[in-house]
């Protein structure tokens, strides 16, 4: 990828327990359709190279990444999977989950991503949040999770934070899909938005 181009992007956006992460690893299994987690990507950082240095070097003190840090190493292992083939960014549209998530990270990628969508996955309803994050918790042996009070404070910092950060993009670009329902029929949702975008920009991408 040249230094002018920038890839062809969709943001996933959902508060937590709201299925974000489920629905991005059912669209990356779709031809034309790349995922990436941050949260993947952290995980497979190799801890001896220098990538996985600069990460440990503020997680093991119980640090958050900075921002800027947090971008580059986004940019060194996206490059990385471009440059493996695992990421086309001439026949794929990625889909990215959990970056940015503030607004210096959304001004630091405006550089490296031309946003084409932004999927915010919603409800409104909070019982309903809070008893699917309850229910993650048992499956997982999330003990903090299990707790409501807990489950609420989490849900409303995420609202306060994420506004600003969908306010860096125009409103024309942010699509709203309700998060009710089974993950089929949410996902039927996302691909009533993604599919038009995805032949517009890509055409048939298995030609």
């Amino acid at each position: 990828m040249s230094t002018t181009q920038r890839y062809k992007t969709v943001l996933l956006f959902g508060a937590p327990g709201v299925g974000k992460g489920t629905q991005g690893k059912i669209l990356g299994c779709i031809p034309g359709f790349f995922h990436l987690s941050t949260g993947d990507m952290f995980r497979a950082l190799d801890k001896d190279s220098e990538m996985g240095r600069l990460f440990l070097s503020f997680s093991t003190k119980g640090e958050l990444v900075p921002d800027d840090v947090t971008v580059e190493l986004w940019r060194r292992y996206t490059a990385e999977l471009v440059e493996k083939g695992a990421y086309s960014p001439e026949a794929d549209l990625l889909l990215l989950d959990g970056i940015p998530r503030s607004e210096t990270q959304a001004e630091l990628m405006d550089e490296h991503i031309d946003v084409l969508r932004i999927i915010h996955l919603d409800c409104d309803d909070m019982d309903e949040m809070v008893a699917r994050l309850r229910l993650r918790a048992e499956r997982e042996k999330r003990a903090d999770d299990t707790k409501e009070d807990v489950i609420r404070r989490r849900l409303s910092i995420y609202r306060a934070e994420t506004q600003p950060v969908l306010a860096h993009y125009a409103a024309d670009k942010r699509s709203a899909i309700d998060a009710l329902g089974t993950p089929a029929e949410v996902q039927r949702r996302i691909l009533d938005v993604l599919a038009p975008l995805q032949r517009d920009r890509f055409g048939n991408a298995l030609d």
